[in-house]
């Protein structure tokens, strides 16, 4: 399984209910696939950056799933399908993201310094 981070927008005048639908919904299609939902924050309602359908204001919800790649497209029809979701996305994290994000490649060159330029 590998970790993926789902960022859903919800319309903002959904109620509490109908935010906790949509986290139980995605966790029993997660459970069906063999996967898990091992955390849901609620962002609460935020501005925008831009309208979308003549919106100006969602209900963000960050959830991070552990899945199988092969279950990540029926993941993303029922969002696409779900009543209320403005907008969401999909991404697969990184599987070790402390140690090896920091420390650069043999191969690759190091950063030069303000005393190394050229």
């Amino acid at each position: 399984m590998r970790p993926y981070e789902i960022v859903v927008i919800l319309d903002a005048h959904l109620e509490e209910a109908a935010v906790q639908a949509v986290i139980n919904r995605t966790g029993e299609l997660l459970s069906a696939s063999g996967g898990q939902l091992t955390r849901a924050d609620k962002w609460g309602k935020r501005r925008l950056a831009y309208e979308i359908d003549h919106r100006s204001e969602g209900y963000y919800l960050l959830m991070e799933v552990s899945v199988e790649p092969d279950a990540v497209s029926e993941l993303d029809r029922s969002l696409r399908l779900t009543e209320g979701v403005v907008r969401h996305k999909i991404v697969r994290m990184p599987e070790h993201s402390g140690a090896r994000a920091a420390r650069p490649r043999a191969d690759e060159p190091a950063l030069a310094g303000p005393e190394h330029t050229e």
